[in-house]
């Protein structure tokens, strides 16, 4: 399967217990929507929130923004029929809370694949757990394997902190880095966790351009206000984009079609940047369609 490279700066969770947040989340500039069955969704509503968002999918069935929803554990009471439901729905991915083994993955590959599921449906993951990060590198190689459909890390910073004890993001920072280079290596997007403070814009816009730096493909939001600052921090800047060109360029020239290797402004280019340069373009394509 050809992957499709699609912008996430924005990932807004949204309840889909809440029928007003729901109706106002095709409003929204966000580049992807979680609708979350897990933890927004207090345990008496599951079965209402299936059902709300089941006649959300059929309400809206087009959307700028790339929709995900977010099912409870196969392991636990809920979890069975919140993946029937997603299914149903055909969002364009389904998000696996508290991955920890790749076989959490390709169980539920697996199972999409035996009913039949659009191909169409990818899986992300929450990382969101000690046993999660130390196996962070075996989960993210399924990202080099088509038939396990997963296409992106979200790290769930709210829980590792929970359950290790950390307090404050600079602790996190070994294992967030950690989890981030194996998400590269296993050609992943990676989504950085939540900032909790949705009042607290300028705190929230630090922690963007930190994450930029770092090399986060976008940000966890929980609040609508959080929405146009993550797209300006994580919006490609212009230097990036004009080398992106220069580079594509450089390589549909008819002396490298051929080539690994070449040379461009005095610097040395490999078939890996005409990769990434591709990946930027494509990405900022959607956001320019938007």
């Amino acid at each position: 399967m050809i992957r499709t490279f699609r912008p996430r700066r924005s990932v807004l969770y949204v309840p889909a217990s809440n029928n007003r947040a729901l109706v106002k989340a095709a409003m929204l500039d966000a580049d992807a929507i979680i609708f979350d069955l897990e933890d927004a969704v207090a345990p008496d509503v599951k079965e209402d929130a299936r059902e709300a968002l089941r006649e959300y999918f059929l309400t809206y069935p087009q959307s700028k923004a790339e929709r995900v929803v977010r099912i409870n554990g196969l392991a636990s009471e809920w979890g069975a029929e919140d993946l029937l439901a997603a299914r149903a729905c055909r969002p364009d991915a389904i998000l696996l809370p508290k991955v920890e083994t790749p076989q959490d993955v390709t169980g539920v590959a697996e199972i999409l694949e035996e009913t039949d599921a659009s191909e169409g449906i990818r899986l992300w993951a929450m990382i969101e757990t000690p046993r999660g990060i130390l196996n962070a590198d075996e989960i993210a190689e399924l990202g080099l394997r088509s038939t396990a459909r997963l296409e992106c890390f979200v790290i769930g910073t709210n829980d590792i902190s929970k359950e290790t004890g950390t307090k404050g993001r600079g602790a996190l920072m070994p294992w967030l880095m950690q989890v981030l280079l194996c998400a590269k290596a296993g050609k992943l997007d990676i989504i950085d966790g939540v900032y909790n403070d949705f009042s607290d814009l300028d705190g929230f816009a630090a922690e963007c351009t930190e994450a930029v730096r770092m090399g986060f493909d976008g940000k966890s939001l929980i609040h609508p206000s959080q929405i146009e600052t993550a797209n300006t921090s994580f919006f490609p800047d212009t230097s990036s984009v004009a080398e992106a060109r220069l580079i594509v360029e450089a390589f549909s020239n008819r002396e490298n079609l051929d080539k690994g290797v070449t040379s461009l402004n005095g610097k040395m280019v490999e078939r890996l940047h005409l990769e990434m340069a591709k990946k930027l373009l494509a990405k900022l394509d959607i956001i320019g369609e938007k």
